[in-house]
């Protein structure tokens, strides 16, 4: 919205007489003002007076920094005194009082007037940007109350994981011994849906997430959620990309799941490792390949737990658009590509 008056607008202007400039700047319709050396204005158009609803000699010198807004005013003054001093260019926004008493804000751009290379002073116009400046007001109000609504959502949602993490724990102490291993895996999973919306809640951009920083978070927390020590998740592969958070909470689950699979199928004593993949390559689609498996000697779990897992994985893709196909082993590895419209990829 700034009106750049080039260096050459500028010389022309003040090789103009006196004469010819006020009926050059009255002619303009912005607010025009043209000061000297010291910074004291020897000139202001008729589009300013009729704003400020001020008579010419009221705004000659440093009157006009009456109508300054009071918390502008040192600001202000301080801008145009640096720049007067450099003899360079400057735009500044302040409030200025209205023939009806109304603050307005205003942009102010200047420019240094030169004749035969010597400085002469500065000519400057002003555009009234309230409009902007309440859109903008708004804009930042708007967005505190939407961080605060999803804080609020986030502590709601957490607080009621923990209840049924103790509801279940509960259950299951009581359940039958044949049951309990499933009450277990149960709560771990709730565990981990509770860690999932941890990690996006503080992701640094929640509209937008980076998908190889989010993984790389939620790895680490899955691998001490549960059979600390023993699991290791790695996340590798080339370029990352921005995922919108439908996308971010159900790849979250689909790795805390191939999580809980592993270790459900597996006793105590056996490390489970897995491996992310991300093909993120710019100009094509988002795929993720997933690996589980356990170490050596990897014995089979005595839990009895049903396996559920390649039900709820294709229910979690299914949210978020995600084509799924294996398994997750070596042989038949977990292969999700991601929906072109909603990630942005760079390599």
């Amino acid at each position: 919205m700034a009106a750049d008056t080039p260096s050459t607008e500028a010389a022309s202007v003040s090789g103009m007489g006196c004469g010819e400039f006020r009926r050059f700047a009255d002619f303009v319709p912005l607010m025009m003002w043209r000061a000297d050396t010291q910074g004291a204005a020897v000139h202001h158009n008729e589009t300013w007076l009729a704003f400020t609803g001020r008579s010419p000699e009221e705004e000659s010198g440093h009157g006009w920094r009456r109508g300054l807004h009071p918390d502008d005013l040192e600001r202000h003054a301080a801008i145009v005194a640096k720049a007067f001093e450099a003899q360079e260019p400057f735009t500044s926004e302040f409030r200025l009082r209205r023939h009806d008493g109304a603050y307005r804000w205003l942009l102010d751009t200047a420019k240094p007037l030169r004749e035969n290379g010597d400085f002469v002073g500065f000519l400057g116009t002003c555009f009234d940007i309230t409009d902007r400046k309440h859109a903008e007001e708004h804009s930042e109000r708007a967005l505190v109350e939407k961080e605060a609504l999803l804080a609020e959502v986030y502590h709601r949602v957490r607080n009621n994981l923990q209840v049924m993490v103790s509801l279940i724990g509960l259950y299951g102490r009581a359940a039958p011994a044949p049951c309990r291993g499933s009450f277990e895996a149960l709560g771990q999973r709730v565990r981990a849906i509770a860690l999932v919306q941890q990690h996006l809640h503080e992701a640094p951009h929640i509209a937008s997430i980076d998908l190889r920083d989010y993984l790389h978070r939620l790895a680490s927390g899955l691998g001490q959620l549960r059979r600390a020590g023993r699991i290791g998740v790695a996340v590798g592969g080339l370029g990352t990309s921005l995922v919108e958070p439908r996308t971010a909470n159900a790849l979250g689950m689909i790795v805390a799941e191939v999580v809980s699979e592993c270790l459900d199928t597996t006793a105590e004593t056996v490390a489970c490792a897995i491996d992310i993949q991300i093909d993120a390559q710019a100009g094509g689609p988002v795929r993720l390949t997933i690996v589980s498996g356990a170490g050596e000697g990897g014995a089979p779990s005595k839990l009895e737990v049903p396996n559920l897992g390649p039900r709820l994985i294709a229910a979690y893709a299914s949210q978020a658009e995600i084509a799924v196909r294996g398994v997750g082993t070596m042989d038949q590895p977990l292969e999700l590509q991601l929906p072109e419209v909603l990630v942005q990829s760079s390599a």
